[in-house]
Protein backbone atom coordinates (compact mmCIF):
# COMPACT_ATOMS: atom_id res chain seq x y z
CA UNK A 1 0.00 0.00 0.00
CA UNK A 2 1.08 3.38 -1.01
CA UNK A 3 1.99 5.97 1.66
CA UNK A 4 -1.30 8.44 0.67
CA UNK A 5 -3.45 4.79 0.52
CA UNK A 6 -1.90 4.12 3.87
CA UNK A 7 -2.61 8.12 5.31
CA UNK A 8 -6.55 7.91 3.87
CA UNK A 9 -6.90 5.21 5.52
CA UNK A 10 -5.55 6.53 8.92
CA UNK A 11 -7.43 9.05 8.84
CA UNK A 12 -10.83 6.77 8.32
CA UNK A 13 -10.59 4.96 11.33
CA UNK A 14 -8.57 6.98 13.74
CA UNK A 15 -12.01 9.32 14.90
CA UNK A 16 -13.83 5.63 15.17
CA UNK A 17 -10.68 4.58 17.49
CA UNK A 18 -11.10 7.92 19.77
CA UNK A 19 -14.40 7.48 20.09
CA UNK A 20 -14.33 3.92 21.11
CA UNK A 21 -11.46 5.05 23.77
CA UNK A 22 -13.44 8.04 25.35
CA UNK A 23 -16.64 5.52 25.35
CA UNK A 24 -14.72 2.95 27.50
CA UNK A 25 -13.08 5.43 29.73
CA UNK A 26 -16.50 7.50 30.05
CA UNK A 27 -17.92 3.60 30.98
CA UNK A 28 -15.34 2.60 33.32
CA UNK A 29 -15.71 5.88 35.21
CA UNK A 30 -19.43 5.56 36.10
CA UNK A 31 -19.38 1.87 36.58
CA UNK A 32 -16.58 3.18 39.29
CA UNK A 33 -19.02 5.93 40.49
CA UNK A 34 -22.17 3.30 40.31
CA UNK A 35 -19.50 1.75 43.25
CA UNK A 36 -19.08 4.34 45.27
CA UNK A 37 -20.71 4.53 48.61
CA UNK A 38 -23.80 6.93 48.89
CA UNK A 39 -24.05 9.03 51.99
CA UNK A 40 -27.24 8.20 53.64
CA UNK A 41 -28.98 11.56 54.86
CA UNK A 42 -27.46 10.72 58.50
CA UNK A 43 -23.77 10.90 57.21
CA UNK A 44 -24.04 13.98 54.52
CA UNK A 45 -21.50 16.33 55.10
CA UNK A 46 -22.38 19.82 56.31
CA UNK A 47 -22.92 22.37 52.88
CA UNK A 48 -20.20 24.27 52.38
CA UNK A 49 -22.27 27.56 52.45
CA UNK A 50 -22.78 26.26 56.25
CA UNK A 51 -19.31 25.18 56.59
CA UNK A 52 -17.89 29.04 55.39
CA UNK A 53 -20.61 30.78 57.97
CA UNK A 54 -19.58 28.60 61.07
CA UNK A 55 -15.98 30.21 60.09
CA UNK A 56 -16.94 33.51 59.10
CA UNK A 57 -18.72 33.53 63.13
CA UNK A 58 -15.33 31.79 64.33
CA UNK A 59 -17.27 28.99 65.27
CA UNK A 60 -15.95 25.07 64.91
CA UNK A 61 -18.47 22.68 63.34
CA UNK A 62 -17.57 20.19 66.57
CA UNK A 63 -18.48 23.23 69.49
CA UNK A 64 -20.93 22.67 71.50
CA UNK A 65 -24.48 23.10 70.74
CA UNK A 66 -27.59 24.50 72.20
CA UNK A 67 -31.32 24.72 70.66
CA UNK A 68 -34.49 26.85 71.41
CA UNK A 69 -37.21 26.51 70.53
CA UNK A 70 -40.48 29.36 70.02
CA UNK A 71 -43.77 27.65 69.65
CA UNK A 72 -45.90 30.79 69.15
CA UNK A 73 -42.71 32.32 66.02
CA UNK A 74 -42.75 28.86 64.84
CA UNK A 75 -39.05 29.33 65.12
CA UNK A 76 -36.03 26.55 66.52
CA UNK A 77 -32.79 28.34 67.15
CA UNK A 78 -29.47 26.74 66.97
CA UNK A 79 -26.62 27.96 69.29
CA UNK A 80 -22.99 27.46 69.09
CA UNK A 81 -20.11 27.90 71.33
CA UNK A 82 -16.89 29.62 70.45
CA UNK A 83 -13.54 29.38 72.37
CA UNK A 84 -14.65 31.80 75.11
CA UNK A 85 -17.22 29.55 76.44
CA UNK A 86 -20.15 31.97 75.70
CA UNK A 87 -22.58 30.84 72.91
CA UNK A 88 -23.21 32.53 69.95
CA UNK A 89 -26.14 32.54 67.08
CA UNK A 90 -26.35 30.59 64.64
CA UNK A 91 -29.37 30.24 62.39
CA UNK A 92 -33.40 30.46 63.45
CA UNK A 93 -35.19 27.61 61.27
CA UNK A 94 -38.84 28.09 60.54
CA UNK A 95 -40.56 25.23 62.32
CA UNK A 96 -42.67 24.03 59.05
CA UNK A 97 -45.43 22.32 61.76
CA UNK A 98 -46.29 21.81 65.26
CA UNK A 99 -49.76 20.44 66.95
CA UNK A 100 -51.78 21.57 69.98
CA UNK A 101 -52.01 24.77 71.53
CA UNK A 102 -49.64 27.24 73.68
CA UNK A 103 -48.89 25.51 76.99
CA UNK A 104 -47.07 22.10 78.19
CA UNK A 105 -47.70 18.18 76.92
CA UNK A 106 -49.84 16.59 79.91
CA UNK A 107 -51.12 13.09 78.29
CA UNK A 108 -50.52 10.35 75.57
CA UNK A 109 -52.55 11.37 72.68
CA UNK A 110 -53.42 15.12 73.71
CA UNK A 111 -51.31 16.30 70.58
CA UNK A 112 -49.57 18.56 72.46
CA UNK A 113 -45.83 19.34 71.57
CA UNK A 114 -43.60 19.72 75.24
CA UNK A 115 -42.71 22.67 76.84
CA UNK A 116 -39.74 22.55 79.60
CA UNK A 117 -35.91 21.41 79.41
CA UNK A 118 -34.73 18.65 77.71
CA UNK A 119 -31.38 16.87 77.51
CA UNK A 120 -30.34 15.07 73.63
CA UNK A 121 -27.76 12.45 73.89
CA UNK A 122 -26.13 10.48 71.02
CA UNK A 123 -28.88 7.46 72.09
CA UNK A 124 -31.69 10.16 70.86
CA UNK A 125 -30.51 10.45 67.77
CA UNK A 126 -32.59 8.17 64.99
CA UNK A 127 -30.43 8.35 61.34
CA UNK A 128 -33.20 5.60 60.42
CA UNK A 129 -36.84 7.66 61.47
CA UNK A 130 -39.53 6.99 59.14
CA UNK A 131 -39.78 10.72 59.01
CA UNK A 132 -36.20 11.86 57.45
CA UNK A 133 -34.45 12.36 60.63
CA UNK A 134 -35.53 12.94 63.97
CA UNK A 135 -33.96 13.11 67.41
CA UNK A 136 -36.20 11.96 70.64
CA UNK A 137 -36.31 15.04 73.01
CA UNK A 138 -36.47 12.75 75.92
CA UNK A 139 -40.19 13.79 77.09
CA UNK A 140 -41.41 12.82 79.80
CA UNK A 141 -37.88 14.30 81.47
CA UNK A 142 -37.48 13.81 85.43
CA UNK A 143 -40.01 17.09 85.64
CA UNK A 144 -42.75 15.58 83.20
CA UNK A 145 -42.93 11.91 85.13
CA UNK A 146 -43.16 13.97 88.41
CA UNK A 147 -46.37 15.43 87.42
CA UNK A 148 -47.46 11.71 86.00
CA UNK A 149 -46.80 13.12 82.49
CA UNK A 150 -47.82 10.70 79.50
CA UNK A 151 -46.31 10.62 76.07
CA UNK A 152 -43.78 9.26 74.42
CA UNK A 153 -41.81 9.27 70.82
CA UNK A 154 -41.77 13.25 71.03
CA UNK A 155 -39.35 14.32 68.30
CA UNK A 156 -37.84 17.32 66.25
CA UNK A 157 -38.06 15.42 62.89
CA UNK A 158 -38.39 16.10 59.18
CA UNK A 159 -41.38 15.73 56.67
CA UNK A 160 -43.83 18.55 58.08
CA UNK A 161 -45.88 16.36 59.77
CA UNK A 162 -46.89 16.63 63.61
CA UNK A 163 -49.56 14.99 66.48
CA UNK A 164 -47.25 16.63 69.62
CA UNK A 165 -43.74 17.02 67.68
CA UNK A 166 -41.85 19.40 66.52
CA UNK A 167 -41.07 19.31 62.17
CA UNK A 168 -39.10 20.61 60.01
CA UNK A 169 -38.41 20.08 56.31
CA UNK A 170 -36.52 17.47 55.04
CA UNK A 171 -33.66 19.78 54.07
CA UNK A 172 -33.42 21.91 57.65
CA UNK A 173 -33.80 18.76 59.87
CA UNK A 174 -30.72 17.39 57.42
CA UNK A 175 -29.01 20.60 58.31
CA UNK A 176 -29.76 20.45 62.34
CA UNK A 177 -28.91 16.94 62.50
CA UNK A 178 -25.49 17.46 61.05
CA UNK A 179 -24.47 20.39 63.51
CA UNK A 180 -25.30 18.00 66.44
CA UNK A 181 -23.73 14.77 64.64
CA UNK A 182 -20.70 17.08 64.83
CA UNK A 183 -20.79 18.30 68.51
CA UNK A 184 -20.90 15.19 69.64
CA UNK A 185 -17.95 14.44 67.76
CA UNK A 186 -16.34 17.50 69.17
CA UNK A 187 -17.08 15.59 72.62
CA UNK A 188 -19.98 16.96 73.45
CA UNK A 189 -21.94 14.97 75.54
CA UNK A 190 -25.42 15.96 75.34
CA UNK A 191 -26.81 19.16 74.19
CA UNK A 192 -29.96 21.11 75.81
CA UNK A 193 -33.27 22.00 74.18
CA UNK A 194 -35.22 24.50 75.96
CA UNK A 195 -38.51 24.39 74.56
CA UNK A 196 -40.66 27.72 75.20
CA UNK A 197 -44.28 28.91 74.09
CA UNK A 198 -43.04 32.30 73.08
CA UNK A 199 -40.11 34.43 74.05
CA UNK A 200 -40.30 35.27 77.54
CA UNK A 201 -39.89 38.66 77.73
CA UNK A 202 -41.71 40.65 80.47
CA UNK A 203 -44.77 41.93 77.74
CA UNK A 204 -45.15 38.66 76.57
CA UNK A 205 -45.27 36.93 79.81
CA UNK A 206 -47.98 40.02 80.96
CA UNK A 207 -49.89 39.51 77.89
CA UNK A 208 -50.40 35.43 79.10
CA UNK A 209 -51.07 36.11 83.17
CA UNK A 210 -54.39 34.79 82.31
CA UNK A 211 -53.26 31.28 81.24
CA UNK A 212 -53.44 28.78 83.54
CA UNK A 213 -49.74 27.89 82.69
CA UNK A 214 -48.43 31.27 83.70
CA UNK A 215 -46.67 29.12 87.24
CA UNK A 216 -45.32 27.30 85.00
CA UNK A 217 -43.84 29.44 82.24
CA UNK A 218 -42.46 31.68 84.90
CA UNK A 219 -40.26 28.95 86.00
CA UNK A 220 -39.54 28.44 82.13
CA UNK A 221 -38.81 32.28 82.23
CA UNK A 222 -35.90 31.96 84.41
CA UNK A 223 -34.29 29.26 81.97
CA UNK A 224 -34.68 32.11 79.24
CA UNK A 225 -33.47 35.09 81.34
CA UNK A 226 -30.27 32.91 82.32
CA UNK A 227 -29.03 32.69 78.78
CA UNK A 228 -30.50 35.82 77.53
CA UNK A 229 -27.99 37.02 80.42
CA UNK A 230 -24.53 34.88 79.64
CA UNK A 231 -25.25 33.07 76.56
CA UNK A 232 -24.68 29.69 78.62
CA UNK A 233 -27.40 27.30 78.76
CA UNK A 234 -27.95 27.04 82.75
CA UNK A 235 -27.75 24.12 84.67
CA UNK A 236 -31.37 22.77 85.53
CA UNK A 237 -32.40 20.22 88.27
CA UNK A 238 -35.57 18.68 89.21
CA UNK A 239 -36.93 18.33 92.48
CA UNK A 240 -40.14 19.06 95.13
CA UNK A 241 -42.07 18.79 91.58
CA UNK A 242 -39.95 21.74 89.99
CA UNK A 243 -37.27 22.99 88.01
CA UNK A 244 -34.63 24.70 89.40
CA UNK A 245 -32.61 26.34 87.40
CA UNK A 246 -28.54 28.14 87.55
CA UNK A 247 -27.40 25.20 90.01
CA UNK A 248 -23.57 23.90 90.33
CA UNK A 249 -22.99 20.63 88.79
CA UNK A 250 -24.97 17.76 91.03
CA UNK A 251 -22.72 15.36 92.33
CA UNK A 252 -25.37 13.27 93.91
CA UNK A 253 -28.94 12.35 92.43
CA UNK A 254 -31.59 15.10 93.32
CA UNK A 255 -35.09 13.31 93.84
CA UNK A 256 -37.77 14.77 91.48
CA UNK A 257 -40.48 14.55 93.88
CA UNK A 258 -38.32 15.44 97.27
CA UNK A 259 -37.50 18.07 98.98
CA UNK A 260 -34.45 20.01 97.18
CA UNK A 261 -30.97 20.12 99.27
CA UNK A 262 -29.07 22.99 99.59
CA UNK A 263 -27.96 24.26 96.23
CA UNK A 264 -24.86 26.26 95.67
CA UNK A 265 -26.16 28.66 92.29
CA UNK A 266 -23.42 30.66 91.06
CA UNK A 267 -23.37 33.87 90.74
CA UNK A 268 -24.40 34.82 87.04
CA UNK A 269 -21.29 36.96 84.69
CA UNK A 270 -22.88 39.00 82.55
CA UNK A 271 -22.34 38.77 79.11
CA UNK A 272 -20.22 41.34 77.68
CA UNK A 273 -18.50 40.63 74.00
CA UNK A 274 -15.72 42.23 73.09
CA UNK A 275 -16.15 44.82 70.23
CA UNK A 276 -14.55 43.03 67.71
CA UNK A 277 -17.24 40.55 68.61
CA UNK A 278 -19.89 43.17 68.05
CA UNK A 279 -21.09 42.05 64.91
CA UNK A 280 -21.32 38.79 65.32
CA UNK A 281 -22.62 39.07 68.60
CA UNK A 282 -25.81 41.31 67.09
CA UNK A 283 -26.42 39.24 63.50
CA UNK A 284 -29.58 36.96 63.30
CA UNK A 285 -29.55 34.70 60.03
CA UNK A 286 -33.16 33.63 59.73
CA UNK A 287 -33.63 30.52 57.23
CA UNK A 288 -36.58 31.20 54.87
CA UNK A 289 -38.97 28.16 54.44
CA UNK A 290 -42.53 27.36 55.50
CA UNK A 291 -44.93 27.77 58.76
CA UNK A 292 -47.94 25.93 58.87
CA UNK A 293 -48.59 27.24 61.82
CA UNK A 294 -50.08 31.21 62.20
CA UNK A 295 -49.06 32.65 66.22
CA UNK A 296 -51.88 31.86 68.30
CA UNK A 297 -53.88 34.69 69.47
CA UNK A 298 -54.73 35.59 73.09
CA UNK A 299 -58.14 34.19 73.01
CA UNK A 300 -56.93 31.38 71.43
CA UNK A 301 -57.71 32.05 67.42
CA UNK A 302 -55.66 31.02 64.60
CA UNK A 303 -54.64 33.73 62.66
CA UNK A 304 -55.51 33.43 58.64
CA UNK A 305 -51.94 31.89 56.71
CA UNK A 306 -49.62 34.01 55.08
CA UNK A 307 -47.69 31.88 53.45
CA UNK A 308 -47.47 29.21 51.21
CA UNK A 309 -46.16 25.96 51.58
CA UNK A 310 -45.69 25.22 48.16
CA UNK A 311 -44.11 28.63 47.41
CA UNK A 312 -41.51 27.81 49.56
CA UNK A 313 -41.22 23.84 50.40
CA UNK A 314 -37.73 23.47 48.04
CA UNK A 315 -35.85 25.88 50.02
CA UNK A 316 -32.58 24.35 50.78
CA UNK A 317 -30.59 24.06 54.90
CA UNK A 318 -28.14 26.76 52.92
CA UNK A 319 -30.75 29.54 52.00
CA UNK A 320 -30.46 32.78 54.09
CA UNK A 321 -32.89 35.63 54.01
CA UNK A 322 -35.20 37.32 56.30
CA UNK A 323 -38.21 35.12 57.16
CA UNK A 324 -41.62 37.07 56.94
CA UNK A 325 -44.18 36.71 59.60
CA UNK A 326 -45.41 33.34 61.13
CA UNK A 327 -48.44 31.99 58.78
CA UNK A 328 -50.30 28.84 58.13
CA UNK A 329 -53.75 27.78 59.49
CA UNK A 330 -54.52 25.29 62.08
CA UNK A 331 -52.40 22.18 61.90
CA UNK A 332 -54.22 18.29 61.03
CA UNK A 333 -53.62 16.21 63.36
CA UNK A 334 -51.91 12.77 62.03
CA UNK A 335 -51.69 9.38 63.93
CA UNK A 336 -47.96 9.47 64.33
CA UNK A 337 -46.38 6.18 65.69
CA UNK A 338 -42.58 5.98 66.78
CA UNK A 339 -40.02 7.82 64.80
Amino acid sequence: MSSISLERSRARWMPAFVSATVMVAACGLLAACSNAPTLTPAERPLPKETMSLLGKKGIDAEAPMFVRIFKQDSELEVWKARDDGRFYHFKTYPICNWSGELGPKVNQGDKQAPEGFYSIAPTQMNPNSGFHLAFNLGYPNAFDKAHRRTGDYLMVHGKCKSAGCYAMTDALIEEIYALARESFKGGQQSFQVHAFPFRMTDANMARHRASPHHAFWQTLKQGYDHFETTRVPPTVAVCERRYVVNVKPLQTRVDPEGACPVFERPALEPFKPAPALQKVTEERIVVPGPRMRSAIADAGGVAPPSQSFGALSGLGSGSRGASSSAGGGAATALGLGPH
